[in-house]
C-alpha cells in the first residue's frame, strides 16, 4: 500500500540538491553523463566527447520546454476543498504548436489558466484535455510559442533502478533542476477512485512536484509529477520519495485526449469517495459534497466490505470492481460497515466530468 500526501498537505521545502537552471548544464554534465564517460573509459578533462555533448544538448532543450502554470478555479467548485482556488504546478512543452502537458488535478474546474514563460512573460491558455484515467491534463497557450522545441517522450522500460534522472519544475523565477534517482515501479492506487498499472516511483523527493517533468540522460521525457509519498520503495519500508504518471500511458491515447478531451477509459462509474486501505479493509475517509455517494448516506470512516457482493480488500480490487460497468450512470450496492452495524447501500454512481464546475459560457 501506498500512503500519497497531496501538495497540498506536505510542507515546502527546498532540498539543497534542488538547482535553478541553468546551472543545470555543469551538473547534469556531472551527475549524468560523467559516470557515462568513465565507464567508456574516456580520458579525464573539461572536454567532452561528440555523444555526451549532444546528450547535453538534449537536456538543455527538455529544461527549456518546462513552463510554469498558474490556474484559477471556477466560483463554487467542489475541489477548491482539498486542491485550493488558486494553484501553481509545472507543465512541459509536447507539441509543435505549443501543447503542453502537466498533472490533471492541476486543471479541474479551471476558470483561468496561465502559462509562465522562462523569460517571464505570461501567456493565457486554455483547457485541452483532463482525462481521469490517466491523471494527465493537456493545455494549449492562446498565443503562439515561438523558440521552443517540443521534448520526445522516453520509455520507463528503459530505466534501471537506481539509475539517476533529472526533474525539471517551472516557476516564476524560471526552471528549477532536482537530480534523483529510480526506486521501481508497480501499480499505483490513489484515495480520489484513481488506478493505473505502472507508476514511477522515485527518490528523494522533490517537494514542488506538481506537474514535474522527470528526464532520463537523454533529455526523453519519461512522467510527470503527481504525488509526495512516504512508502516509495514499497509497502511498509519507509523513504520519501515522488510518483510520477509514466509518458508510456500517455501515447497511445494522446490524439483521443485532443480529440475528445479524454479517453473512453474515463467515461465510468464515480462515486465521490476518498479512501483508503487499513488493515484489510477499505474505509473512507471523505465523502465528496458533489457526489452521489453523499446523498446514499455514506460518511467518513464506514468500512466498505463488499461491491455488488464480491468482498473488497484493496483499493485496486474495489475500483476494478467498480469499473466493470459499461455505463457511467448505474446502481452500485456497498456492503459497508458503520460503527456496529452492517448495511447493504445502493449508490446511484455517476459519469464524473457531469459533476464539474465549468465557467461562465462554456
Amino acid at each position: 500500500m501506498i500512503h500519497a500526501v497531496s501538495s497540498v498537505q506536505m510542507p515546502a521545502h527546498r532540498p539543497a540538491w534542488h538547482l535553478r537552471w541553468p546551472v543545470l548544464l555543469l551538473l547534469a554534465a556531472m551527475v549524468l553523463l560523467l559516470p557515462l564517460a568513465v565507464a567508456r573509459g574516456a580520458p579525464a578533462g573539461p572536454a567532452l566527447s561528440g555523444a555526451d555533448a549532444a546528450q547535453l544538448h538534449a537536456l538543455k532543450r527538455a529544461g527549456d520546454a518546462v513552463v510554469a502554470l498558474n490556474v484559477t478555479v471556477t466560483e463554487g467548485a467542489t475541489s477548491a476543498e482539498t486542491l485550493g482556488l488558486r494553484r501553481s504546478g509545472s507543465g512541459v512543452v509536447i507539441g509543435s504548436d505549443g501543447l503542453i502537458l502537466t498533472i490533471g488535478y492541476l486543471l479541474l474546474e479551471a476558470d483561468t489558466i496561465e502559462v509562465v514563460m522562462q523569460d517571464a512573460r505570461v501567456l493565457p491558455a486554455r483547457l485541452v484535455a483532463y482525462d481521469l484515467a490517466t491523471g494527465f491534463g493537456l493545455v494549449r497557450p492562446l498565443v503562439p510559442l515561438r523558440g521552443i522545441e517540443p521534448v520526445p517522450f522516453g520509455a520507463l522500460a528503459g530505466v534501471k533502478q537506481g539509475e539517476p534522472l533529472m526533474v525539471a519544475t517551472g516557476s516564476e523565477q524560471g526552471t528549477e533542476v532536482a537530480f534523483t534517482r529510480l526506486v521501481g515501479t508497480r501499480p499505483f492506487s490513489g484515495y480520489w477512485e484513481y488506478h493505473i498499472e505502472s507508476a514511477a516511483f522515485t527518490s528523494p523527493p522533490v517537494a514542488n512536484h506538481t506537474g514535474a517533468s522527470l528526464f532520463n540522460r537523454n533529455g526523453e521525457l519519461l512522467g510527470i509529477g503527481s504525488l509526495l509519498v512516504l512508502e516509495s520503495a514499497g509497502p511498509d519500508r519507509l523513504l520519501p520519495g515522488n510518483m510520477f504518471v509514466p509518458t508510456d500511458l500517455l501515447r497511445p491515447v494522446l490524439a483521443e485526449m485532443q480529440a475528445t478531451g479524454r479517453t473512453r477509459a474515463s467515461i465510468r462509474p464515480w462515486l465521490g469517495l476518498s479512501s483508503s486501505e487499513r488493515e484489510g479493509h477499505v474505509q473512507i475517509v471523505r465523502v465528496d459534497r458533489a457526489g452521489p455517494a453523499l446523498a446514499a448516506g455514506l460518511h467518513s470512516g464506514d468500512v466498505v466490505l463488499e461491491i455488488d457482493g464480491v468482498k473488497v480488500k484493496t483499493l485496486e480490487g474495489f475500483y476494478k470492481q467498480l469499473w466493470k460497468r459499461t455505463t457511467p450512470d448505474a446502481d452500485v450496492e456497498l456492503t459497508v460497515r458503520q460503527g456496529a452495524a452492517t448495511r447493504k447501500i445502493t449508490v446511484h454512481a455517476v459519469d464524473r466530468m457531469t459533476t464539474l464546475r465549468k465557467p461562465e459560457g462554456i
